[in-house]
């Protein structure tokens, strides 16, 4: 079946409960959770204000501008098409009138540590499944398995866990799970490396398919099998790509959020969630109180969708008493990974670089162990990505020259320092930054790198923190282990406060732009009094 015939069928059969008689909502935050929500519920008739504390629009997915460069800050990975699709159906357009979007081929190169020559995956899985059958003989029939699998698997997550907030069993009880129990249970309680070292012996066809996990902002180690599904997105599908870069997404949103009605604010930093007791003493929300140019101001509200931080926005804005994420609940949790960025503008062509490019070190475990463990620090050698828009998009750089984002996993902690222009961040940032360049420089044969670079802008941990209210300096949001996925995830209303809701990374279902869009349409679906475990229809 194709991809928008995947989610067609889907929505076909959801179902909607309740009048959803229009509120005035005040969304917090206006990074893409926060101007999907305000898009989504404008266009349903609510009245919705939306208040971001920085001075531009769309959170992590930013961009930077130096010289004739512009860099995308954030999300590069144009996957799940259908999950967009779907978001944009319900705003009455499609992907394809908002976006120039192009296939990428090669999908990402990958370098080895300890191996001279990388390899291409492609938007072919013929080709895919001969590479791999080269890599390791045999493995071209298990490569055919592990995607039969992750197939089934994800397609049982786009109609069981993904359009759902957990509120109601049926999810659960749907023969679709049932049928699925012991398998899903295999699949919960095994991690990611062990489900593929299970099928694979090569450590090449290992990181490749463990890969997917940084995508969660997690390890193979740490993240559970059955997220296995998402090989299904760069290995069995088209990685793509939106002309003028992901700043377009934003733009795009934000326009909608407009045409619908919203009304967005920036340099409004929202400093408190204002509540008032209902008859029976319940506590529900009144609207919030935020900064502005002419002083403290109070916006009132029905409802209020914090799509900002969830650590920030439980304990700042609201009193200890209101919190159903507590300071102490946040001791048993774990971040994502933090990221060192080095955002270069270079002089000359880089053939060695297609689009996206992966560079692995050998030992995952100490690389891994690095960010995840006890004694974190920065890993050295460190796996990285590098993004080359470039490649694909001739209005990121001036002509003859290249355009890379450079993302180095390090961990969640803000004492790793800040970034800045042209060497001018914290010492471990722009240590880390030269490393990483060096290490692009060597791998892919570009020996004359660090002295092509024009333009160099670095971010570090604390710049998320300070910039995005960021728990602990995270790139991504909660990292997705056992603990943190699906219903053990923090739930999208506040347990204490009538009104209160949540979108983004840091709820359900997950960290990524796909999810992001999922979790504002969740926050429409509780205000339509729709508890089906589908997508909505258009």
């Amino acid at each position: 079946m194709s991809l928008p015939g995947r989610l067609s069928r889907l929505t076909a059969t959801s179902r909607r409960a309740g009048d959803g008689s229009p509120q005035r909502v005040v969304v917090v935050g206006g990074g893409i959770a926060g101007l999907a929500t305000a898009a989504l519920l404008a266009s349903r008739g609510h009245s919705v204000d939306l208040l971001e504390k920085n001075g531009d629009l769309g959170g992590r997915v930013g961009s930077v501008e130096r010289d004739g460069f512009r860099f995308d800050t954030g999300a590069s990975w144009y996957l799940m098409p259908e999950v967009f699709e779907h978001f944009f159906s319900l705003l009455g357009t499609t992907a394809e009138t908002e976006f120039d979007l192009t296939v990428l081929d090669p999908s990402y190169r990958v370098f080895f540590e300890g191996h001279s020559e990388p390899v291409d995956l492609r938007p072919d899985r013929a080709h895919n499944r001969a590479l791999f059958e080269r890599l390791e003989p045999g493995a071209g029939d298990r490569f055919d398995a592990y995607l039969r699998s992750a197939d089934d698997t994800y397609d049982m997550a786009l109609r069981r866990f993904l359009y759902t907030s957990f509120d109601s069993p049926t999810a659960f009880a749907h023969p679709d799970v049932l049928r699925r129990t012991p398998a899903l249970g295999r699949l919960l309680t095994r991690s990611l490396e062990s489900h593929v070292a299970g099928a694979f012996a090569d450590h090449r066809l290992r990181q490749v398919l463990g890969y997917p996990a940084v995508f969660l902002g997690s390890s193979p180690s740490r993240t559970p099998s059955m997220y296995h599904l998402m090989s299904r997105l760069d290995l069995g599908d088209r990685v793509l790509y939106p002309q003028g870069g992901f700043t377009r997404l934003i733009q795009v949103i934000a326009n909608l959020a407009e045409k619908h009605g919203a009304r967005l604010h920036t340099g409004a930093a929202v400093t408190r969630i204002l509540t008032t007791d209902a008859a029976g003493g319940r506590p529900v929300v009144a609207g919030v109180e935020h900064d502005s140019p002419e002083g403290s101001r109070t916006v009132e509200a029905d409802v209020v969708v914090g799509a900002a931080d969830l650590h920030h926005l439980e304990t700042a804005l609201l009193p200890a008493r209101l919190q159903t994420h507590p300071e102490r609940a946040w001791r048993g949790r774990s971040a994502g990974p933090g990221a060192v960025l080095a955002m270069l503008g270079v002089e000359g062509r880089l053939p060695q670089l297609p689009h996206h490019s992966l560079f692995f070190t050998r030992d995952w475990g100490q690389n891994f162990g690095d960010i995840f463990g006890k004694d974190a620090r920065v890993p050295d050698p460190a796996s990285i990505y590098v993004c080359k828009p470039s490649e694909t998009d001739s209005t990121v750089a001036p002509e003859g020259c290249e355009n890379l984002f450079v993302l180095v996993p390090v961990p969640s902690d803000t004492s790793i320092g800040s970034g800045g222009d042209d060497g001018a961040g914290s010492e471990t940032v722009e240590r880390t930054a030269d490393a990483a360049i060096d290490q692009i420089a060597s791998w892919a044969g570009v020996p004359d790198l660090r002295d092509r670079i024009r333009v160099r802008h670095t971010v570090g941990p604390e710049d998320f923190a300070t910039r995005y209210h960021s728990w602990r300096g995270g790139a991504l949001g909660l990292e997705h282990t056992l603990r943190q996925s699906a219903f053990l995830r923090p739930r999208n209303a506040s347990a204490r406060v009538d009104g209160l809701l949540y979108a983004g990374a840091s709820t359900v279902p997950g960290v990524g732009l796909p999810m992001c869009l999922i979790s504002a349409e969740l926050v429409l679906k509780r205000l339509s009094g729709d508890r089906s475990s589908l997508p909505m229809e258009a």
